[in-house]
């Protein structure tokens, strides 16, 4: 992905950076679904007043840098590249990041992130710097960190980011007493669910909620991400369900996660049912709830509640997290909610 740019740059070289680096965020956020195991990178080339761009390619493909610098050509050669990690400094499925930007003449490189993959881990920051190449890092961090949340807690701890993904109606309840719950919400939030979908490596179901659903968990929007989703059953589901074929897993989410994160998964959405929520949710290993709410009452105590498993006994026990965002989609709310207290800081996650 090429193209190049007169965008103005806010005045003051401070100002041209934040510009670049949002502008090379918006990049990395495009690609966000084609990139995976590898991190979703965008890159600018600020040279001859332009700007020259590059997104990272599917696995095989050429880094954002090595796609920006190509786009810029000879104009490379004493310009500032800006990336939102760091670039890489081994030889992987593509030669060394470091090498093309050496080989180009660069002279200035503004990173977002070190990179926390072991094989990089400020190898990249250090050889720039060896080669005479000023280097800036932190610029936009909190912003990347949110855009990259999943591929770093996956080279940070081996597990993918868990998603917990809930529809229910506003007296709590994802299912009616005889099983049903297509459809609680409207068209605009399954749509937003399906591009969540999108941004996951794997999509994980109940084998409950397989026998009683008969779900697909593909991807159906457009456009197509680069892949589908891996289809995770916790159980053994039907011979000839849906979402067949599919990765069969028994054990504890902990055992799950482990499993996962060796086979390179970086997000997990977790989809239900009420019990397998109230595993992941009650281990703490949930890193973002996503619940969408109809505006609709089942009027009782009968419907399927959102967890199905003992709570919090008392008040002061109660599980508090703090809102990430709420939107409006059509006539339901999407509500995103982070663990840890109110006014803990964090970052959010676009993806």
């Amino acid at each position: 992905m090429t193209t190049a740019s007169n965008l103005a740059p806010e005045p003051g070289e401070r100002g041209e950076d934040l510009a670049a680096m949002r502008r090379a965020l918006a990049l990395a956020a495009a690609v966000r679904t084609r990139t995976a195991p590898n991190p979703w990178v965008g890159c600018v080339v600020a040279a001859d007043g332009q700007w020259f761009e590059g997104s990272t390619e599917p696995p095989g493909g050429p880094h954002a840098e090595v796609v920006a610098l190509a786009a810029a050509g000879g104009r490379a050669h004493g310009a500032t590249l800006y990336t939102t990690l760091e670039p890489c400094a081994h030889q992987g499925r593509t030669p060394a990041c470091t090498h093309a930007i050496l080989a180009s003449g660069v002279a200035r490189v503004v990173v977002a992130l070190v990179d926390p993959d072991p094989q990089v881990s400020g190898r990249g920051v250090r050889e720039l710097r060896e080669h005479g190449v000023e280097v800036e890092v932190g610029v936009g961090a909190a912003e990347a960190a949110g855009l990259l949340a999943p591929y770093l807690k996956h080279r940070r701890t081996g597990r993918p980011w868990v998603v917990l993904k809930l529809a229910a109606t506003l007296d709590g309840r994802i299912a009616a007493p005889d099983g049903t719950s297509q459809w609680l919400t409207g068209a605009e939030a399954r749509a937003d669910a399906q591009r969540l979908r999108a941004a996951s490596e794997a999509v994980l179901v109940g084998a409950g909620t397989v026998r009683a659903d008969d779900p697909q968990l593909t991807v159906r929007v457009e456009p197509a991400p680069g892949r589908q989703p891996l289809r995770v059953v916790l159980g053994r589901a039907p011979a000839d369900a849906r979402v067949q074929p599919a990765l069969e897993l028994e054990g504890d989410p902990e055992a799950v996660l482990d499993e996962l994160g060796s086979k390179g998964v970086l997000q997990l959405l977790v989809e239900g049912g009420a019990r397998v929520a109230h595993a992941f949710h009650a281990a703490g290993l949930v890193d973002r709830y996503v619940l969408y709410l109809a505006p609709a009452l089942f009027g009782g105590d009968d419907g399927v509640p959102l967890f199905a498993g003992a709570g919090a006994p008392t008040v002061d026990q109660l599980w508090r997290g703090r809102l990430e965002s709420v939107t409006r989609l059509g006539d339901d709310l999407r509500v995103e909610l982070a663990p840890g207290a109110p006014d803990a800081p964090g970052v959010g996650e676009a993806a």
